[in-house]
């Protein structure tokens, strides 16, 4: 066996989407000159028939052991570049995908050295990666056809109504008393401005009636070990406990809403979140006839410098449905 390192790359113009903007030739000659390259190839479409012919005859005519190839996304590509690294006698995971379209041309097009020199790096690591490859066998293993989940909020029940619908066996657990999660502290669903206590009744009905699924509220997660496709879980149900095999777990834990401490003198009673205006709306225990909703609290700044997505949308909510329950209000959104 060969244990010298013969690596191949081989980057693609993609049309002119990746060689509009980057110099193809000049990322070949820089490949070639890395260590334990011996070929570096350019291809105008390396995803058609051509450039997988180009790859498999480099690599037999190259002797070849590693293979990398600068091109679009891994996430549609790297399968068929690793079956082509097969039919040419190379372990489909002696390969490493570079992509120079989504994180060069398309991101730095406006700058084309920038780009470049970006490009050229990661061919380098890519190359440098792929000389401490080792080869992987694959094998099918038997999937238990069991699946836990953990959490019962909306996205816990909707898991679980839609994998028994698929035929599957569900174990669903929850830590609280009651199933719902922090859906059962909103009044209202923005946007279709839908009752969340029918949804949450609504989806626990269809769990409570399904044969396929086993809840279980009250319920502490204990121990899980095991590989994908076969876990050992151990819960705790009150003074029980219990023990199963499960193929595949869905933690649907949910998140913990922000308290903005330290910020506009929150103290949760006169300055509250808007999940906690939600409990009071719920109760209809609001009695306020001015209130200021200040956006993005505790969001874009260091810690978290990017937008919630839901906070406009709910105050607006909210909004709405306290002009229902104080007509005279003045409501400020800033």
């Amino acid at each position: 066996m060969n244990t010298e390192l013969r690596i191949g790359v081989f980057i693609c113009h993609c049309g002119i989407n990746i060689a509009g903007v980057l110099d193809i030739k000049g990322l070949c000659e820089y490949a070639k000159a890395l260590p334990n390259v011996v070929t570096a190839q350019a291809n105008l479409f390396t995803c058609a028939e051509t450039g997988t012919s180009a790859i498999k005859k480099a690599v037999k005519d190259n002797n070849l052991n590693r293979v990398v190839v600068a091109a679009c996304t891994p996430r549609t590509h790297e399968p068929l570049f690793r079956a082509s690294c097969k039919e040419a006698g190379i372990n489909p995971f002696l390969f490493e995908m570079v992509n120079i379209r989504e994180h060069c041309s398309w991101v730095h097009r406006y700058n084309k050295d920038a780009a470049q020199a970006k490009a050229g790096d990661l061919i380098r690591m890519a190359v440098a990666k792929a000389a401490f490859l080792e080869p992987i066998e694959t094998f099918k293993s038997k999937v238990e056809p069991l699946t836990l989940v953990i959490g019962s909020g909306i996205a816990g029940m909707t898991s679980a109504l839609a994998l028994a619908d698929q035929g599957f066996e569900v174990i669903l657990i929850e830590k609280e008393e009651n199933m719902g999660g922090l859906l059962r502290h909103l009044h209202k669903i923005a946007p279709a401005n839908v009752a969340a206590s029918e949804l949450i009744e609504e989806k626990i009905a269809a769990i409570k009636k399904n044969k396929r699924i086993k809840y279980f509220t009250s319920a502490i997660l204990e121990e899980v070990t095991g590989y994908v496709g076969n876990f050992s879980v151990r819960f705790s149900c009150g003074n029980d406990s219990y023990t199963c095999k499960v193929g595949v777990i869905i933690a649907a834990t949910g998140g913990i809403p922000l308290r903005p401490e330290g910020l506009f003198n929150y103290d949760g009673k006169n300055v509250i979140t808007q999940s906690e205006l939600e409990i009071k709306l719920k109760k209809r225990d609001i009695e306020a006839k001015s209130i200021v909703m200040i956006q993005c609290a505790g969001a874009r700044i260091p810690e978290r410098n990017y937008c919630s997505r839901i906070c406009c949308m709910v105050a607006i909510k909210n909004c709405l449905y306290l002009k229902d329950i104080i007509k005279d209000a003045k409501i400020f959104v800033l």
